[in-house]
């Protein structure tokens, strides 16, 4: 089973920490679940340590990442999750539906396998960006081809929750918006290779030139120094719950 991550995931254990303060709106999220199921689970962040949790994983790179200690993970497709009906309190997915081949089919597995809740963490695929899309502008298409948008969440999960997820300054797990204030990591090919936006960008070499001569310059400096004051920033992260 070939997946996208067998070929960019590389890195991931180390660049992509869970962010407690995220952790904590998704446990939230989850509530007292005794038993969960992580969908598209990759090197285990944000799983509960409380309960019962079964990990799906399609890319052996990344199930290879998974702490020695990590719940059980199992290899599978998350739109034929090999599970009966309602075998969980609750499902999750975290930054992963946008990979996902058949997008409702995989929303309608996790409803189908969760008895109480489903919880997931996606981008607003309307938002707006940042500044990093004046050095890739092909960020927001591709982003917003592949993420679904809060309608068809609810069609495939029914009534959702949707809460903002700030992203903080000092934020230490390196997706795409993570680092908001400190515009010099987007230059790192190894904080890149680890989100997989970048890998799907043409013509990269010429935003990173423009970036790095605005830094060396103090011009992205200029134009963005009043982010140097803030300590959130809402990018459209999104905490989606479904309750049954």
């Amino acid at each position: 089973m070939q997946h996208l991550y067998d070929s960019i995931g590389h890195g991931y254990k180390n660049l992509r920490q869970p962010d407690q303060r995220i952790a904590a709106a998704i446990h939230a999220g989850l509530g007292d679940a005794a038993s969960v199921v992580n969908v598209g689970a990759g090197a285990g962040s944000y799983e509960p340590d409380e309960g019962y949790l079964v990990a799906v994983e399609l890319a052996r790179t990344m199930i290879q990442q998974r702490p020695k200690d990590a719940a059980p993970v199992v290899q599978a497709n998350s739109v034929a999750l090999p599970f009966s009906d309602n075998t969980f309190a609750a499902s999750m997915a975290i930054l992963t539906v946008h990979h996902w081949p058949d997008q409702a089919k995989g929303l309608a597995e996790m409803r189908r396998l969760a008895r109480e809740r489903v919880v997931i963490l996606t981008w607003d695929r309307y938002a707006p960006g940042f500044w990093l899309t004046d050095y890739f502008p092909e960020i927001l298409d591709i982003d917003r081809a592949i993420f679904p948008t809060m309608e068809q969440f609810e069609t495939a999960l029914g009534p959702v929750s949707i809460t903002e997820v700030p992203i903080p300054h000092d934020c230490s797990d390196g997706f795409l918006g993570a680092y908001w204030r400190r515009p010099e990591a987007y230059l790192d090919t190894q904080v890149r290779a680890a989100i997989s936006t970048f890998a799907k960008i043409t013509g990269l070499e010429r935003g990173l030139r423009r970036l790095r001569s605005d830094l060396e310059s103090g011009a992205w400096l200029a134009k963005n120094a009043g982010l140097l004051q803030q300590s959130n920033l809402d990018l459209g992260y999104r905490l989606i719950t479904a309750s049954y």
